[in-house]
């Protein structure tokens, strides 16, 4: 069942689940997603931005209240668990909302100019890259590269339509994790789709465009979480790609972005409209 909210013209529509992420030794949770970090970063950046998602609440999150917001309600909430070991993060699966596909999406978000297609946990329909036709389609690929085995853990795994999706798609960005390093992967991917970011925690990011590479640093900060930057940054990064339809421009835009972001916890490290603006350029015709 779809709550009914007042429909709004928005110019930036992202799909994918609400989250819940658990902290550490069972002191509650924060609300996280794709959707929760790519959303504010939007709004931040002047964009009237519409959600399709899928929880168990029966209102939505209060840190989502000026957003727009229409939720499948679903048995569970997508909840997540990150623990940190000694040979890296482990990550498990504890609870999974429903699968979200066109049929969620109201007709008046359907001509958005901005379309993010922001899975965590396989929920996003891959034939939405088709529905359309005359947006800026956006990716953010973890959710199509993630499987998870009875006890919730989740590890990387392949990806039959990611020539399908890709090719159909504006642009796409990962991260390094996302694919547990593997470059043959990454090489594989660009080949599918002219613009592809790969984010790398404190390093930056690079940018494959049309058979080019650039990498672009991110600024030295005193990191304090990095939970969500890249999110913020695939939102930044298609929204000044949008704005200027040059990929070199958005990328370094996305990455200053995505800094600002590690120096606060949480969904406070969204950057503040005023950060959005200081960073923004002139790009010449």
């Amino acid at each position: 069942m779809l709550d009914v909210v007042k429909i709004e013209p928005i110019d930036y529509l992202i799909i994918g689940h609400i989250t819940r992420d658990l902290l550490p030794s069972g002191a509650g949770s924060t609300l996280g997603g794709t959707a929760t970090y790519s959303a504010l970063t939007a709004q931040a950046a002047g964009m009237r931005v519409g959600v399709v998602t899928s929880h168990a609440e029966v209102s939505e999150p209060y840190e989502l209240r000026s957003v727009q917001v229409i939720t499948a309600t679903s048995e569970k909430t997508t909840t997540f668990e990150n623990i940190q070991t000694p040979t890296g993060r482990v990550q498990r699966l504890h609870y999974r909302a429903r699968d979200l596909d066109i049929s969620m999406v109201p007709e008046t978000w359907r001509t958005a100019p901005i379309v993010h297609l922001g899975p965590v946990a396989q929920e996003v329909d891959p034939k939405l890259v088709r529905a359309f036709p005359n947006a800026l389609i956006g990716l953010t690929l973890q959710g199509w590269l993630r499987e998870w085995n009875q006890q919730g853990e989740v590890r990387f795994t392949e990806w039959p339509e990611a020539s399908f999706v890709l090719q159909q798609a504006s642009a796409a960005v990962l991260s390094i994790e996302d694919v547990a390093g593997d470059e043959r992967i990454i090489d594989e991917l660009a080949t599918s789709i002219r613009i592809l970011v790969v984010t790398e925690g404190a390093k930056g990011a690079r940018l494959y465009w049309n058979g080019d590479v650039r990498k672009f640093r991110a600024p030295t900060v005193k990191e304090v979480d990095p939970t969500g930057a890249g999110d913020v940054f695939a939102a930044a990064f298609f929204i000044r790609l949008y704005q200027t339809r040059d990929p070199w421009e958005a990328a370094r835009f996305a990455t200053q972005l995505a800094s600002i972001s590690v120096t606060r916890p949480g969904i406070s490290g969204i950057p503040t409209p005023s950060e959005v603006k200081a960073n923004l350029i002139e790009v010449l015709p």
